[in-house]
């Protein structure tokens, strides 16, 4: 564990993933107690790695808090509940497509449909999809949380709505102290994508909640991936300004004749990249596209089982 501001502790747990490592976050509570945010992966040793943690701290869980439904947030809650017998706290909206997500509401072939329409080729889905069902059993998330709604607070952290990365993505913010989840990081940008579930405009929130981070003007950032943050208005106006400089490249991508979004994510993204990332690639090209659709910079055409962007008429 490594101590923070305001006697908060991070706890970082290694990833087997395209991203190494997540944080998750130990908040004082006045009383001698804990609030943990966010539960990591939920990998075969997750039990005894918070086990560890748990172990070594001063005081007991008295509740569990989930930023966003990503597996490397939401995929150990279970296991942590068990551990302390702590509440999970969650947003409502990102409850409804967690279980949309990993539980009985998933609709199997909507994803590798989404991803045909799309442009991507047979083999890249078959991949596509063993690594859905991988992920899947690293999910154990809690049914039926304490439900979360913006404008809460929980012992004095005041819950704030911060979608784009994902639809109900949830940050905590007190005394000027910003848990941002992956709402803000450090060094990477936090990947921007729309999905057949998700909300139609996600590039389009993430700049709201880009420039709703700015106004708060917190004095640090504690995220779920890297270092604090410790300007993070300054780091949202520059994630601001690099959206906009990857809207201009995909509007300079487009074409009279139309292309599919796997193709035009290869002209943002030309380098080669592993399957996953090519997923992400997609998704960020596919929000990017519809942010300009839905402001009358391009167009979507649709047709044929296939979608292609195209410049404006």
């Amino acid at each position: 564990m490594q101590a923070l501001q305001g006697g908060i502790c991070r706890v970082t747990f290694a990833l087997p993933l395209g991203i190494d490592h997540v944080h998750c976050y130990l908040l004082p509570r006045g009383d001698g107690a804990w609030i943990a945010v966010d539960t990591g992966l939920g990998l075969p040793d997750a039990s005894e790695r918070w086990r560890v943690v748990l172990n070594v701290l001063e005081g007991p869980v008295a509740r569990i808090l989930i930023t966003h439904f990503h597996p490397d947030h939401v995929g150990a809650a279970a296991d942590l509940a068990a551990l302390t017998r702590a509440p999970v706290h969650q947003g409502r909206e990102d409850y409804e497509q967690c279980v949309r997500a990993w539980g009985e509401l998933r609709r199997p072939e909507q994803m590798p449909d989404d991803l045909r329409a799309n442009g991507v080729p047979e083999a890249e889905i078959a991949v596509f999809r063993e690594q859905g069902a991988t992920l899947r059993r690293m999910v154990r998330f809690v049914p039926d949380p304490e439900p979360l709604t913006p404008g809460d607070e929980v012992d004095g952290w005041q819950v704030l709505h911060l979608p784009g990365h994902a639809d109900g993505h949830i940050g905590f913010v007190r005394d000027d102290i910003l848990i941002a989840g992956d709402a803000l990081l450090a060094s990477i940008t936090p990947n921007i994508g729309l999905y057949p579930d998700s909300r139609p405009d996600p590039l389009g929130d993430y700049l709201g909640s880009l420039e709703q981070i700015a106004a708060l003007e917190p004095r640090v950032a504690y995220g779920g991936h890297g270092d604090p943050i410790v300007d993070p208005s300054g780091r949202a106006r520059e994630l601001i300004a690099h959206h906009h400089d990857r809207l201009e490249q995909a509007a300079a991508s487009l074409s009279g004749d139309g292309r599919t979004a796997y193709e035009l994510s290869h002209s943002l993204w030309p380098e080669q990249l592993s399957p996953a990332l090519r997923r992400f690639a997609l998704a960020e090209t596919r929000a990017h596209l519809e942010y300009l659709v839905r402001r009358h910079q391009a167009m979507r055409v649709d047709g044929d089982g296939r979608v292609v962007y195209a410049l404006s008429a």
